[in-house]
């Protein structure tokens, strides 16, 4: 069998991160925090390299601050990076490699048996770009490392039956205020996120325009990310921020808008308007339709005659 050339490096385990970066074995083998200069990647392998853990990471400087008239900004204090197991890192990925303060290591079985552990992937954050990180105003940033620090005290401290209980209940905290600041961020960036969202009303109106859901399908989260160069879950976060809707629902509720124009203002079928949106088949768009509507196609024309 051929061997396979340029995959990327999978990390095992939070021992052998530490093993790469020249540090001993982590006090704990599921959690670890690194800081000050141990956090500098000059031993990490070269290329990209596939997580098998959660990593928070807190650079002190952020690039790419972006002004956007008066009513956007970003802060100069630095900020977090999140990325969840199964991610790559690294060149030619969405986070490459980054010297940090601080970094959180925490392996998926350390939050097993903790409500955490589902909560978890429910952080849309997990899976930003590196250009969608969370700045930190200095305040925030305070915030942050202090609970960075009290993480760094339980994990040099002895280890005893309450020493998991406090870590995760550290990391909560920690995910929370991210949660928080990062709604903080929408709202900073509220200008330029309402220039995003006309961006793509007009995607809509081009994917229907150049008749794309015949050759393409029905419009997808991903399709409208990459147009605008954002992470799928960005985007998802951004509009709720600003319609209450995710990016998801928001696509069903053009499509139920473009279904209606066309029952009400044209002659063709239900079929032939389901295949006009992109959907595979008839069905899957009379059963959309009567979900949406609460009566079918046919019924919502006839309610026009």
């Amino acid at each position: 069998m051929k061997k396979e050339e340029n995959l990327p490096y999978k990390m095992g385990s939070l021992s052998e991160m530490h093993r790469i970066l020249g540090l001993p074995n982590p006090r704990h083998p599921l959690v670890s925090l690194l800081n000050g200069p141990t956090t500098q990647i000059e031993n990490m392998p070269a290329g990209p390299h596939v997580l098998t853990y959660y990593k928070i990471s807190y650079k002190p400087r952020l690039s790419g601050k972006i002004r956007y008239g008066q009513s956007y900004y970003d802060f100069d204090e630095g900020g977090l990076l999140f990325a969840s197991p199964g991610q790559i890192i690294g060149e030619n990925s969405n986070h490459p490699a980054i010297c940090s303060a601080y970094v959180l290591l925490i392996h998926p079985d350390f939050l097993l048996n903790y409500p955490i552990a589902k909560k978890i992937r429910q952080y849309g954050y997990f899976s930003y770009s590196t250009n969608e990180a969370l700045h930190l105003s200095e305040e925030e940033k305070n915030t942050i490392i202090s609970i960075f620090q009290m993480i760094d005290t339980e994990l040099n401290s002895r280890i005893d039956d309450f020493s998991q209980d406090v870590i995760i209940s550290h990391i909560e905290l920690l995910l929370n205020y991210a949660n928080r600041f990062y709604k903080r961020q929408f709202l900073t960036r509220k200008v330029m996120h309402y220039d995003l969202l006309q961006r793509v009303e007009d995607l809509f109106d081009d994917y229907f325009k150049h008749d794309y859901p015949s050759s393409k399908g029905l419009p997808s989260v991903q399709y409208l990310a990459e147009q605008l160069n954002l992470s799928p879950s960005y985007l998802s976060d951004m509009l709720r921020s600003l319609t209450g809707q995710n990016a998801q629902q928001l696509i069903q509720a053009r499509l139920f808008e473009k279904a209606k124009e066309l029952l009400s203002t044209t002659t063709l079928s239900a079929s032939e308007i389901a295949f006009q949106l992109g959907f595979e088949h008839s069905q899957s768009f009379s059963k959309f339709f009567k979900v949406k509507a609460k009566v079918t196609p046919l019924q919502f024309r006839q309610s026009f005659n």
